[in-house]
């Protein structure tokens, strides 16, 4: 049965933030007015010195409320759990230190850090094994990435086990759905990505298929494409874009590999000789026409029979034959 994509709860509405520079200058001017006030403050009266430690603490406060963001990165704005906005535009920002920074945290198995993942986890495991916790931030990458998948063992449409492995290219388009429809997206491309891999491969044999039947060997474009689709109609859920998926291994498991080997040989072989026999009868029935046409010889069909036998003996043997001179005439 065909997946169907779900619906999201998320919508992704793009908000802007404050010019990070602007608003530093202002939190200089608030914490150096502060700074003077708190220098003079004997001069000053009870209500201006309270306001001069309300200048300072807004200027601390204000700290808090800077971020960059790079070409091809946003950050999702969450105040006290609702989502208040994705900001999109690059460079230095200022927005509401209350809004989060993180989103939670994930649960991982290995508590190491991976290749091309965030550093930021807590690993609540001992020795660096065991089940761990990685922080999710709010500020999302854009970019386009690739997911190798490792190689998996599944049997196909003939229950034949192979080995095969993909390479996925996805990015996020809609940051809302990546952060608030599933726990992890980055968690939740490399599972489906998997579990779409073992289901394509499960619809089509490894070759040999029936007539015009597309193969996992013979139909690589094929095969890519609707792994293309089924992976989109999976990630939809994540605010993914698939941008391209193909196999980049395949193979019979190591169980059945010598018995495959030895069948596809044997194939090989048989295709071999009959465009042999087919060249060796075309090449007996030019000769025949041949001695027939310019009067060499005249063979009854005995003799004809007889020569091509020998013709076919001499074409389509292995090795080389080794001619018998007749001195006599051409019954004896």
């Amino acid at each position: 049965m065909p997946l169907r994509p779900t619906r999201s709860a998320a919508t992704e509405h793009v908000v802007g933030a404050m010019n990070g520079w602007m608003m530093a200058i202002i939190d200089f001017a608030l914490l150096v007015a502060a700074a003077f006030m708190a220098s003079r403050m004997a001069e000053f009266a009870l209500p201006l010195q309270a306001a001069a430690g309300l200048l300072a603490f807004a200027g601390l406060f204000m700290l808090g409320g800077y971020f960059t963001l790079q070409p091809n990165q946003a950050r999702v704005l969450m105040l006290l759990g609702a989502y208040k906005g994705t900001v999109r535009s690059s460079g230095f920002h200022w927005a509401n230190p209350l809004y989060s920074r993180t989103r939670g945290t994930a649960a991982q198995k290995d508590a190491t850090p991976r290749e091309g993942t965030p550093r930021n986890r807590l690993n609540s495991g001992r020795g660096g094994g065991g089940m761990g916790f990685q922080w999710l931030t709010t500020k999302l990458s854009l970019r386009a990435r690739n997911f190798s998948s490792d190689a998996l063992k599944v049997n196909d449409k003939r229950g034949n086990p192979v080995e095969i492995a993909a390479v996925v290219v996805w990015r996020v388009e809609n940051t809302a759905q990546a952060v608030f429809d599933v726990e992890d997206y980055t968690s939740y491309v490399e599972i489906q990505s998997e579990s779409a891999i073992r289901s394509i491969a499960s619809r089509y044999a490894y070759d040999q298929g029936e007539d015009h039947e597309t193969t996992l060997r013979g139909g690589a474009d094929e095969v890519a494409l609707a792994l293309k689709e089924e992976l989109q109609i999976r990630l939809a859920k994540a605010g993914v874009i698939v941008e391209e998926a193909r196999l980049t291994h395949l193979a019979y498991a190591p169980e059945i590999a010598p018995a495959m080997l030895r069948r596809q040989q044997a194939e090989a072989i048989i295709a071999a000789r009959k465009i042999i026999v087919q060249n060796a009868v075309g090449m007996v029935h030019m000769a025949l026409d041949e001695l027939d046409q310019k009067n060499v010889v005249k063979l009854d069909d005995e003799r004809k029979a007889a020569m091509v036998s020998n013709l076919l003996v001499v074409l389509c043997g292995n090795s080389d034959a080794s001619p018998v001179i007749n001195t006599g005439t051409l019954y004896t």
